[in-house]
């Protein structure tokens, strides 16, 4: 299983008042890693899944567990893996790291959508491909 990985500074933007990351703002950046994810490994960036294919892959789930504070200038690591690909949606694995401190875990689950129908469409080969690469053992369906 291959796992992708990125770095995120935590800038002014993404802090309260006290200087930590205001929550919501994780969610923010679990889309980053998602919208990341396909562009660098799928190869499918937001730009053209979006405005020419006509193609979204909205989250209908989103869970996360803190577990010790970011705050404005820390770098966090990054990392994503696919937990369970279906027919037309995948569940994605997040977890960030400061040095070897746990920030967060989580998870995010897409489907796969057309956009104009707004229904869910399976997976193209080349999609399904890319994101089979990093399943956890076993758990593609």
């Amino acid at each position: 299983m291959k796992v992708f990985s990125f770095s995120q500074d935590i800038g002014f933007r993404h802090c309260d008042p006290a200087g930590i990351v205001f929550y919501p703002r994780y969610f923010e950046m679990m889309n980053d890693a998602v919208e990341l994810f396909f562009r660098d490994v799928v190869d499918w960036p937001f730009s053209r899944m979006h405005a020419v294919d006509r193609r979204g892959i909205p989250a209908v789930s989103a869970h996360l567990d803190f577990k010790s504070p970011g705050r404005l200038g820390d770098q966090l690591d990054w990392t994503l893996r696919v937990s369970r690909l279906g027919r037309s949606s995948a569940t994605m694995m997040h977890q960030a790291m400061i040095g070897d401190t746990e920030i967060l875990s989580g998870t995010t689950t897409i489907v796969h959508t057309d956009l104009d129908k707004m229904g869910a469409l399976a997976w193209t080969d080349d999609v399904r491909g890319a994101l089979a690469a990093y399943v956890n053992d076993g758990e593609a369906g």
